[in-house]
């Protein structure tokens, strides 16, 4: 080839590999442009999701606790374990040893599966489930002792999520109260009324892992704040409440009864102590009640007709309206009849006896209080039990499943109901309404409105939710003194007479035993027996009631549920410390 030639042709290499290299520096730059300009974006977004992990932040359930502070109902902190299925591969660590050596993902697995509780073969599922996602659950709800357990394992792609969990410390003992949580959140009780009061505001976090999915030191950032629930102050006494579960329930299996129920409250204030029910549900294990009806308490939302319990207030406002004293005399026979056809008997056939308004109490004579009870009109008798509270809700409680008792403003019962009502027959009360007339009488005729919650104290200290507690007068200070005094005669002599007294203490109480409707057939066998109780009698301190629903045969009279009053009413005494009684005054005369 001649010089000239080859000079020729290597110019034409030399084009050639220009033209190459322009080529490829073009492609270079269509590329560079397309991933730093056209699609830039897009690439952040995914690098940003390949590397940031986002994090819930939980805020934590209120606790719900009684009037000393100690928690009915709390939260405590689980941890769900978590993983990036792309980043699940053998690495290199200790796996809780001394020297680093290779670790393979089945020895992983099998070490979480020792460490936490969780099965290798559902760990496997879960991840596969999810390979192509950069979340998946490996195991749920650990315990800090377990918990702990994994992250001293040291493996990169097994992240924990703090979540919170419910707790009952104190067991069965209110939960008929507190109610409790399902997988849909509050269920029942104080839970679901004041659930507002206790939920958590969740929050989020985020942060950085590198390639081996461990996160980037100083990475984190709160994208939105958590904050936990208030604390539901409530006034119940978990002591006390204690006892009273305990005493109802053993009385309730003694009598044979379906159901029971025992209320204690502070006389002066309105405050209720303890509510407890027999059966109840024990909140940390709400599948071993197969009774619904136990899940809430029957006190606050089970109505019944209360029998004569109610005298106690027919008898004040007898007195308050001036139709009646203590000692206001009746010849009353063991029946009346009536114009209509109707007829009503006292409990036990007696000849005709020459009773006072204490005697009538003291015997529970139906006959009795009807006699000077219709000296006051159907709706002065009307207006004066919703005054003490009856047919109408409990205007300081907030509780699930309370009765609507949406009565009109007038009586519109028939003439037997307007008759039987004086003693408890053909109206509604719940227990703790009955409760309410007995405070009413020992707090000198004023109605503080019952209540079991205090308010919601919030995380800065404030409180919210406080019920209205304003009393309100509903018979005179008289009128409520006498009724109290009478009642020390149901006691001494009467038909808590075979009831051992309290050594040291002066009680006021008041029994009742009502027939139970069986629908259309009218009443059955089956009876509602209670009594409602005031001590010391000089000086109200506590009121305690005690009910017990369809007790069996031989257990159906009042007094089959004197036991059970007496015993919580000692211990709520001696549990208060409350000053003896001084020395009893004579007793009003039953008989004229």
């Amino acid at each position: 080839m001649t010089p000239r030639r080859a000079r020729r042709s290597l110019g034409a290499r030399d084009t050639v590999a220009m033209l190459a290299v322009i080529a490829l520096v073009a492609v270079f730059v269509v590329r560079l442009v397309d991933v730093q300009v056209v699609q830039a974006a897009r690439l952040d977004e995914q690098s940003a999701l390949r590397r940031s992990v986002h994090v819930d932040l939980h805020g934590a359930r209120g606790a719900i606790v009684d009037r000393n502070g100690v928690a009915l109902a709390d939260s405590v902190t689980r941890y769900d374990l978590t993983t990036a299925p792309p980043l699940v591969a053998p690495f290199t660590g200790r796996l809780g040893g001394s020297r680093p050596h290779h670790v393979s993902v089945d020895a992983a697995l099998a070490a979480v599966a020792r460490a936490s509780g969780a099965s290798v073969p559902a760990m496997r599922a879960s991840v596969a489930a999810n390979a192509h996602t950069d979340f998946a659950y490996l195991a749920k709800g650990l315990d800090t002792e377990r918990y702990e357990a994994v992250m001293r394992l040291g493996i990169p792609w097994v992240y924990p999520q703090q979540q919170s969990a419910r707790t009952y410390p104190t067991g069965a003992v209110a939960g008929n109260l507190t109610g409790f949580l399902g997988t849909d959140g509050a269920q029942a009780g104080l839970e679901l009324a004041y659930d507002r009061c206790l939920v958590g505001a969740d929050g989020s976090m985020t942060y950085e892992r590198g390639a081996d999915g461990v996160q980037l030191p100083s990475s984190a950032v709160t994208t939105k704040r958590a904050h936990d629930g208030g604390t539901l102050v409530t006034t119940i006494d978990s002591d006390l409440q204690y006892l009273a579960q305990q005493d109802v329930a053993t009385a309730a299996q003694q009598l044979g009864a379906v159901s029971a129920t025992a209320t204690v409250t502070k006389a002066k204030t309105g405050e209720v102590l303890a509510v407890a029910d027999y059966p109840t549900v024990d909140p940390n294990d709400v599948d071993a009640t197969t009774d619904h009806g136990a899940f809430g308490s029957r006190a606050l939302t089970d109505t019944y007709e209360p029998g004569s319990t109610i005298k106690a207030a027919i008898a004040a406002a007898l007195i308050d309206r001036g139709r009646a004293t203590p000692t206001t005399g009746v010849r009353v026979p063991d029946e009346r009849r009536f114009p209509w056809g109707g007829r009503i008997t006292d409990a036990e056939r007696h000849p005709v006896e020459d009773l006072t308004l204490t005697g009538i109490l003291q015997a529970s004579s139906n006959v009795g209080i009807t006699e000077l009870g219709q000296s006051l009109t159907a709706q002065q008798r009307y207006d004066v039990m919703k005054d003490f509270g009856l047919f109408t809700p409990q205007p300081a409680i907030t509780y699930g499943g309370q009765p609507r008792m949406d009565y009109p403003a007038s009586p519109d019962w028939s003439a037997q109901t307007d008759v039987n009502s004086m003693f408890g027959q053909g109206i509604s009360t719940t227990a703790l309404q009955v409760a309410g007339i007995y405070q009413t009488l020992a707090n000198g005729g004023v109605r503080v409105p019952l209540h079991v919650v205090k308010g919601c104290e919030r995380p800065d200290g404030t409180m919210q939710d406080t019920p209205d507690v304003t009393g309100k007068r509903v018979v005179s200070p008289r009128a409520a003194h006498e009724v109290v005094q009478m009642l020390r005669s149901v006691i001494h002599g009467g038909t808590l007479n075979g009831m051992a007294p309290i050594s040291g203490y002066d009680v006021a109480a008041k029994t009742g035993t009502a027939e139970v409707a069986n629908g259309a057939a009218g009443y059955g066998a089956d009876r509602i027996i209670s009594v409602a109780g005031i001590a010391p009698a000089d000086d109200p301190q506590y009121v305690v009631t005690v009910t017990f629903t369809k007790p069996g045969p031989g257990h159906r009279v009042s007094s089959a549920a004197a036991p059970a009053f007496r015993t919580l009413m000692s211990q709520v005494l001696e549990e208060y410390r409350v000053r003896p009684s001084a020395a009893e005054p004579p007793l009003y005369p039953s008989n004229w």
